[in-house]
């Protein structure tokens, strides 16, 4: 496709596996900013099993701004890489096939990289559910006490920031820096935003750019996930100094002292004397502390109905707990090909033979 302005042409990337139920509406989302500049949308098809590759080949048929490139290895730093090596755009914009841009998300975001003068602009994530558990573990997603409290969650001033949450780009930054690390099956966005600083360019965050997401909405799957981000988080701290920070050893803390409390229970206090018993009597509390805090972060949130506060007392422990113990394992033994379970992987494993 050739752009009559580049100045103002943009190329959406977006990776796609297994996103029958929530591509289309991502792709509408895009074709429906309010920015007058030409776009492309790139979508990196993977190796999908749930109609996917139908629903993609029908919208590039009914839409020549929509093409598609193949990505037989399905993880989404390689269809990313794909998706922009194909753009033709000076500015790229990652999208997630499980969110809808705010109709200003464009406009605002070629703003901001343009007067921030930075390589790479995100925004917020705004979680939103379309069920009743979907709803509960958006809440999660944006309380301090799910996610650890990230600007992209919870929001903060507007300026130079660590990362960004997917990404406004201006597209020379790959030349200068390189493309993701296909390395990294998740975290990518992190480390690329680390070469991106490294190299004196900006990354910078915008409070008002805005994009809405659709969380897992199922609990064995959300577990899944949640603890193949905590691996992937914990082979970025093993990597890399710049990857460590006290909120991620939080939720390790949390989840060995709460398993302590419970076991200390089962201990005989007459075993301990002393300081021991005082130590004894300390950890014990602890299941109860954490207990306190899920209740008060299920009161206090302000979004939720009656049986959604409920379910934000499973989801929140759902989130934390696989989380913890993916950390760790990522953190002392890597993450090795931990892949996200919450997605099928059968044709991903089948097609991941000397790919690494």
């Amino acid at each position: 496709m050739n752009f009559p302005d580049r100045k103002t042409a943009v190329s959406y990337v977006m990776p796609v596996l297994n996103e029958a139920e929530y591509v289309r509406d991502a792709v509408q989302g895009i074709l429906a900013q309010d920015f007058d500049g030409p776009k492309e949308i790139i979508l990196a098809l993977g190796p999908s099993d749930d109609g996917t590759e139908t629903v993609v080949e029908q919208m590039a048929l009914e839409d020549p701004r929509v093409r598609w490139v193949h990505n037989p290895i399905g993880r989404t730093p390689a269809g990313l890489n794909l998706a922009i090596k194909a753009s033709t755009a000076p500015i790229i914009i990652r999208v997630d096939a499980h969110s809808v841009l705010d109709p200003q998300y464009t406009r605002r975001g070629v703003d901001t990289l343009l007067r921030s003068g930075a390589a790479d602009v995100g925004g917020r994530m705004d979680a939103q559910g379309r069920n009743s558990l979907q709803r509960a573990v958006a809440a999660a997603y944006n309380s301090p006490l799910g996610l650890g409290g990230a600007a992209y969650h919870s929001g903060a001033p507007e300026g130079p920031a660590e990362s960004a949450y997917l990404g406004v780009f201006r597209r020379s930054i790959f030349d200068e820096v390189g493309f993701y690390d296909e390395s990294l099956w998740r975290g990518q966005d992190w480390e690329l935003c680390l070469r991106i600083r490294q190299a004196g360019e900006k990354v910078w965050f915008d409070p008002l750019l805005k994009t809405t997401y659709f969380p897992r909405d199922d609990y064995r799957r959300l577990a899944a996930q949640s603890y193949a981000s905590g691996v992937w988080r914990g082979e970025l701290a093993r990597r890399y100094p710049e990857g460590k920070s006290f909120r991620h050893f939080a939720p390790p803390i949390m989840a060995v002292t709460v398993a302590a409390g419970v076991v200390s229970w089962l201990v005989r206090s007459d075993h301990f004397r002393g300081l021991g018993r005082l130590i004894q009597r300390a950890v014990r509390s602890a299941p109860a502390v954490y207990g306190a805090m899920i209740i008060a972060a299920s009161v206090q949130t302000k979004c939720c109905n009656g049986l959604e506060r409920l379910q934000l007392l499973r989801v929140l422990p759902t989130i934390h707990f696989p989380w913890a113990f993916g950390f760790v394992r990522g953190r002392i033994l890597g993450a090795g090909q931990t892949t996200d379970q919450s997605r099928p992987v059968k044709i991903l494993e089948e097609n991941s033979e000397g790919t690494e």
